[in-house]
């Protein structure tokens, strides 16, 4: 039986003991914090400030010019910035009647993804869906650039798409008034469609 002299000892040790624990504290808010501060943070919060809106596009560069049975040539474009969370942005893109298209942008512990969800009129995936990359540089509040992916080469290799492994798309954000989608390849494909901010769509 312990006595009243070892019951009090044994409780001062104990809060002796727990005075010298340091509590933990999590990284989480600094982390996220200088996320934010950085160009993919400033970008990423730029673009879920169009949470909600449509905008009709204009293709502005589109070489070597299309064959004629391009897809985009004279068909209304827009962007729907329709699904907007903390960490996720899905940007549906309309090429007249299809609806097949969805931009994906994500963040990432080292700035953003973007992943193009190509989807059947019954929701179904394609075969070639969800290709994309990460940013690998800094880029701007203005720019982001994204090379294509492993799980991209993977796939296009797998779809017979071996002219688009080269594949580097961008998004921008021209001062508030422009988002720009490209596509690019060092063998001087360049598409780009640019969406006036400040013609909201009905």
């Amino acid at each position: 039986m312990r006595t009243p002299l070892l019951r009090s000892t044994l409780t001062l040790a104990f809060f002796a003991a727990a005075s010298t624990i340091t509590p933990a504290v999590s990284a989480t808010p600094a982390a996220s914090a200088a996320s934010d501060a950085a160009p993919a943070g400033q970008f990423f919060h730029a673009l879920q400030q169009l949470c909600g809106k449509r905008f009709a596009g204009t293709i502005v560069a589109d070489q070597p010019p299309p064959a004629a049975d391009d897809p985009f040539t004279g068909r209304a474009l827009e962007m729907h910035v329709r699904d907007c969370s903390a960490d996720e942005v899905r940007i549906p893109f309309a090429v007249g009647e299809d609806r097949s298209r969805t931009w994906v942008i994500t963040r990432t512990a080292t700035g953003l993804r973007l992943k193009h969800d190509h989807r059947h009129s019954d929701g179904t995936p394609d075969a070639l869906t969800m290709y994309g990359g990460d940013t690998v540089a800094t880029g701007t509040a203005q720019r982001q650039s994204f090379p294509a992916d492993a799980e991209t080469l993977t796939l296009f290799k797998a779809q017979d798409r071996a002219v688009s492994l080269t594949n580097v798309w961008a998004l921008e954000l021209v001062g508030g008034r422009y988002f720009i989608y490209e596509l690019a390849r060092p063998t001087g494909r360049l598409f780009r469609v640019r969406f006036d901010l400040a013609d909201t769509a009905p």
